[in-house]
């Protein structure tokens, strides 16, 4: 299955992508969140999986997709994770996974705009697979990592370079708000049984970027989702990042940042792509 979370005639819920271009209504009765709905219930996909055979269609070119999961409880991210983007950076590879958190307020859906910060040129754009956990687990061995996934999405982990030089935890050079793309929607691992062998790219513009295959992972989603759950409990709908590629923009030369103008597209084999503007930082904000 693959569930989108979608706007359409002013409201927001969920869907079931019938075909290529229509999605199915799963009624307004269930939470309009990918999120909320792994949390809800233990067996919410079965729900979901029931329902789409009688859902009604509706043209996926009439709605706008959202960000399926609006806030994970945790977005967590692995640096360095395939060789030759260590390699570019001119740094070793790390003895131990290099986890650091993303905070979840950087969240922002497939077509949602990425700012550039006025504090900042160096913004950066990383394509990465990313996982969904459906179940609260602690202590998931690698052997049965697989049963605690609710399933992917596309992830493009923008990265603020000076910021996230700075500070030692990453943390901050990494969650400036928009710069956690994700979507296009939920692909369960029905649909997806393994997720090693995928093909990746990234675009800026119409120029490839970045083209490899997740099967370059040096730790693999089994292996994070291990190590992850021996420091603490998983939720459902928890998003790990898997690490990026090379030819991010940091490493070329001349090195190449996002710009107001630009637009990025992150496209992963078996799951779909997610296309972001790029834009200045609007004005001060106050909710």
């Amino acid at each position: 299955m693959r569930i989108a979370r979608y706007r359409n005639d002013g409201r927001i819920r969920l869907g079931v992508l019938t075909s290529d271009t229509t999605i199915g209504e799963l009624g307004d009765d269930l939470p309009d969140d990918v999120g909320a709905l792994l949390a809800s219930d233990p067996k919410a996909l079965a729900t979901v999986a029931a329902r789409a055979d009688f859902a009604a269609d509706v043209a996926l070119a009439e709605v706008t997709l959202l960000a399926p999961i609006v806030r994970p409880p945790k977005f967590l991210a692995i640096g360095l994770n395939y060789a030759e983007h260590i390699s570019e950076t001119g740094m070793g590879e790390p003895g131990f996974p290099l986890f650091f958190n993303k905070q979840s307020t950087c969240i922002t859906g497939p077509g949602g705009r990425i700012h550039v910060p006025k504090v900042s040129e160096q913004v950066d754009f990383e394509g990465e697979l990313g996982v969904v956990i459906g179940q609260r687990c602690r202590h998931v061995p690698r052997d049965d990592a697989r049963s605690v996934v609710a399933g992917y999405l596309v992830v493009n982990d923008v990265s603020v370079r000076d910021w996230q030089k700075s500070s030692p935890t990453m943390t901050l050079g990494k969650s400036f708000d928009t710069h956690g793309p994700i979507g296009p929607w939920l692909v369960t691992p029905d649909e997806l049984p393994d997720p090693h062998g995928l093909r990746l790219r990234t675009w800026v513009n119409g120029e490839l970027m970045q083209d490899a295959s997740t099967s370059q992972m040096i730790r693999s989603v089994w292996e994070q989702i291990e190590v992850l759950s021996t420091v603490c409990t998983l939720e459902p709908g928890d998003i790990i990042a898997t690490g990026t590629p090379a030819g991010v923009g940091m490493a070329r030369d001349p090195q190449v940042w996002l710009r107001p103008g630009d637009t990025v597209r992150v496209e992963i084999e078996g799951i779909g792509a997610i296309e972001n503007p790029v834009v200045v930082e609007p004005e001060r904000v106050v909710h």
